[in-house]
């Protein structure tokens, strides 16, 4: 015998768990799809369940639910309980099954209890176990299946999300290290020694700064965000490219800073050597040059859009493919 379809709300259920596992371990799938969709699309099933409930709460008794199956009848002991009678037999209330018995049927059910109890036997015979059946059996393993695996997406939350604190949840070790890196590349960009420190709390004298980053004009001290510095060390140490878009803004924003180390206090003049380095600075955490060539493509192509807000970092006109501002006049690559 077929096993009976799975309701299409159940199998929703499953696709959505499905969806949400797959999101923390598919590599790109973050990328393509935002946190909250999976999240939503699972809450949103759940809350079906819950009102489905509610519903069937309110509903007249006689339509309730579906009728009873083969199996459950055998469970319960056979089609006579469907509708037991309560009888009083020598002095005793006991339940007898009497569906689909006629009268005389009854009568002669009544004597033989009567029977069984003047003998001092239980009413009934204990009734013998159903068969296990692999039609009952199917359901009930796959209900148990889609338990453990809503267990397993509240374990992924639990354990694999919340416990990922970005930067503060790193060792100081691991700190220290990226710190160390990030500022042998600030380094390289500023043409001296430089040291990037991953707390844009800091102050210094005579610094420019702006939403995720802060540096001395001309000197050697930087200071970074923690989630700029955690998406770096993702990039750097662990092989992450992450979200492209985040990805993007991380490099350029250390670049942006070495190149304000390095002199350069114009935020839209640093802007555009940001975007150049930033080509040569993501291969060099780990990126492959054309997707590093993409992200500072995307950063330059949305720098216009950013800049409605703050003014000052739009990149000027010269700032193209062989203009004033190109740092490699002799190449068509831009940036």
């Amino acid at each position: 015998m077929d096993a009976p379809a799975l309701p299409l709300v159940r199998r929703l259920r499953l696709a959505g768990i499905a969806l949400v596992i797959a999101w923390f371990f598919v590599p790109g799938l973050r990328d393509w799809i935002p946190v909250w969709v999976p999240f939503l699309a699972f809450a949103a099933l759940e809350l079906n369940y819950l009102i489905g409930g509610l519903r069937d709460r309110g509903s007249p008794r006689g339509t309730r639910g579906r009728t009873p199956q083969a199996s459950d009848i055998s469970e319960l002991g056979g089609e006579g309980w469907l509708e037991p009678a309560l009888v009083r037999i020598e002095g005793q209330d006991v339940w007898l099954p009497v569906a689909g018995r006629s009268e005389e049927e009854v009568l002669e059910l009544i004597e033989e209890t009567r029977a069984r109890l003047l003998r001092g036997e239980p009413a009934h015979e204990p009734e013998p176990l159903p068969e296990p059946s692999t039609m009952r059996r199917g359901p009930r393993l796959l209900a148990r299946l889609e338990g453990v695996a809503v267990v397993g997406a509240l374990a992924v939350v639990l354990f694999v999300l919340l416990p990922d604190r970005g930067w503060d949840g790193l060792d100081r070790d691991e700190q220290a290290r990226t710190e160390a890196l990030l500022s042998a590349e600030a380094g390289r960009i500023a043409g001296h020694a430089a040291r990037v420190r991953c707390d844009a709390e800091g102050k210094a004298v005579g610094v420019v700064q702006h939403a995720d980053g802060v540096a001395e004009v001309g000197g050697s001290n930087a200071f970074l965000t923690p989630g700029i510095c955690f998406r770096l060390y993702r990039l750097a140490y662990e092989n992450d490219e992450g979200p492209f878009s985040q990805t993007a803004r991380a490099i350029a924003v250390l670049a942006h800073e070495a190149w304000h180390l390095r002199g350069e206090r114009d935020e839209g003049v640093t802007n555009c050597f940001a975007f150049q380095s930033g080509v040569d600075l993501g291969r060099r955490l780990g990126l492959s040059e054309g997707t590093a060539e993409r992200m500072m493509r995307l950063q330059l192509a949305d720098n216009a859009t950013y800049a409605r807000s703050a003014p000052a970092y739009l990149v000027p006109g010269e700032c193209r493919d062989g203009g004033q501002l190109d740092l490699d006049p002799e190449s068509s690559r831009f940036p």
